[in-house]
Order: structure tokens, then C-alpha cells, then sequence
């Protein structure tokens, strides 16, 4: 359960999950017996719902894994759409090209592997929706790597910006926020401060938090 909200309301969003896919239980079940940190299922199937609601074609991940978070959008960009995934793990990249196999959704993605801030220069966009999940001391990188090639009204999303194991809690980020803490110089508590004072200042861009998960910033081309 998330610590971003109650034991009710985790519930009701379990129920209201979009119906079990084999091929999400297995790289599940993958996770759990490695210890691999994934979005989740809530997460993931915000991300779904990101990308239905905005009918995105285009979508871009600063870091993949094998390919959790990006099965989740792929049933929802349909057979014409494309999902580039980016991993700096050659075996990781391997499970989640097989994954996508498996699942009958390899045709509308892309398995690059290499430094996603380095992959993205290959690509011109527009991407109507950007997923960040590399290290959060980079998320501004990645952003300003990308911001120019959203589409207008396309989304940027940044994972695991609310809590962090004992990294980073929401209390500490509000406290850094206003000026009551100093974190760490490149630490994800200092990373986060910053791109979220970045983003929630950029006048293209209009941000809001989604408390799922480990907590979500969703910024909006405007």
C-alpha cells in the first residue's frame, strides 16, 4: 500500500484496476522474487489512463527496467502508436523485449539500450507522453533534454517524488520546499526540490502532484 493514502482508499483503487493481465502478473511476480523496484500496479494503471484520456500515440521512458511501466501504456496507444524504452542493462532490456512478445505488443515499441539523456537526441517527437524513471537527481536533465520535443498538450511524468524509502518522505520534501531543511548536495531529496520548483515555475508546463504510488508530478504543455 502507499503510504500517499488510506487503507480504504487503497482498496478502491485495487478494485477499480483494470482487469489482471498474464503477462503483468509474471513480470509481478518477477519483481517480488528479485526485489525489483517497479511503478506499481496503481502507477501503472494511472499511466494507462494518462494515455487513453489524451489518445497518445508517442511515448518516451528515461529509464525501462524490463518494460513494467511501459506494458502498462501499450495496450493504450494502439497498433499504430510507438513506446520507446530505454534501459542502460543489456539483460533488462532483453526481459522486456520478450515481455512485449509475449504480450503481442513488440510491433508498437522500441528497445533502445544506452543513457536515456544520450538516446533521446536520436529522436525528433513530438512525444505526447514522457515518463521519468532514472535518478531522480537527473529528472531536471531529462526534462530539459525533452521539454521541446512534447507535444502541445502532451504530458511529462516524473516517478518517486513524493517518498523513497527513508531517502525521502512527502515531509521532507515540504520542508526543503520551504526552507526549513537543507538536503544533502546530489542527493533524490535535493533532485526532487529542485525539479519541482523548476517545473511548477515553467510557463509552458502546468504541474500538479498525483498521489499514487510514490507520489507523481504530471506536467502539461500548455
Amino acid at each position: 500500500m502507499s503510504m500517499l493514502h488510506t487503507v480504504d482508499v487503497d482498496g478502491l483503487l485495487t478494485l477499480m484496476n483494470p482487469a489482471d493481465d498474464p503477462i503483468l502478473e509474471r513480470m509481478e511476480d518477477q519483481a517480488n522474487r528479485e526485489g525489483f523496484p517497479t511503478v506499481g500496479h496503481e502507477v501503472g494503471a494511472f499511466f494507462r489512463l494518462c494515455a487513453r484520456l489524451m489518445d497518445a500515440e508517442s511515448v518516451f521512458e528515461f529509464g525501462s527496467g524490463f518494460g513494467y511501466s511501459a506494458y502498462w501504456m501499450a495496450p493504450a496507444i494502439g497498433p499504430a502508436g510507438q513506446i520507446v524504452l530505454t534501459e542502460v542493462d543489456e539483460d533488462e532490456l532483453d526481459q522486456a523485449r520478450a515481455y512485449f512478445e509475449q504480450g503481442g505488443y513488440a510491433d508498437r515499441a522500441v528497445f533502445e539500450r544506452g543513457d536515456a539523456l544520450e538516446v533521446i537526441d536520436r529522436y525528433d517527437g513530438p512525444f505526447d507522453l514522457v515518463h521519468l524513471d532514472h535518478e531522480n537527481e537527473r529528472y531536471l536533465d531529462g526534462f530539459e533534454t525533452v521539454r521541446e520535443k512534447v507535444s502541445q498538450g502532451g504530458v511529462i511524468v516524473a516517478d518517486n517524488v513524493l517518498h523513497s524509502g527513508e531517502a525521502m518522505s512527502p515531509a521532507d520534501l515540504r520542508a526543503v520546499l520551504d526552507g526549513a531543511r537543507t538536503p544533502d548536495e546530489g542527493s533524490s531529496l535535493a533532485g526532487i526540490a529542485e525539479y519541482y520548483t523548476h517545473v511548477t515555475n515553467d510557463p509552458e508546463f502546468e504541474t500538479s502532484v498525483i498521489p499514487v504510488g510514490e507520489g507523481i508530478f504530471a506536467s502539461v504543455r500548455t
